[in-house]
């Protein structure tokens, strides 16, 4: 990996801060209704199911399209966030929001 890559994927993992199986969990909690709930990999949102997606994958083997996918989280949780990143409490819809696609903002990074 090239340094940029490098940076990319340090942020991704750091503003990313559930795992794998929470993430999982939450997409399949958020998706399910008083009568069925998805299969795993289709719970969720697309970019939720993306992340899953990169969160499997060694650094190695990221593609331009993982890099996209990792570029957007980034940008888009510290658009929502304070730069420090600290645990902040807000309203419901925000939370979710954002545990949607790896980030709770309740948890340290």
């Amino acid at each position: 990996m090239t340094a940029p890559q490098d940076d990319l994927w340090t942020e991704f993992h750091r503003v990313v801060n559930m795992t794998s199986r929470e993430l999982s969990d939450w997409l399949r909690t958020a998706s399910a209704t008083q009568d069925t709930e998805p299969l795993p990999d289709q719970a969720g949102t697309p970019t939720g199911q993306e992340v899953l997606h990169v969160l499997a994958k060694r650094r190695v083997d990221l593609t331009g399209e993982d890099e996209r996918v990792m570029r957007k989280v980034v940008d888009r949780v510290h658009r929502e966030r304070r730069d420090d990143l600290e645990p902040t409490a807000g309203q419901d819809a925000w939370r979710h929001r954002l545990m949607s696609i790896g980030h709770d903002p309740l948890k340290p990074v």
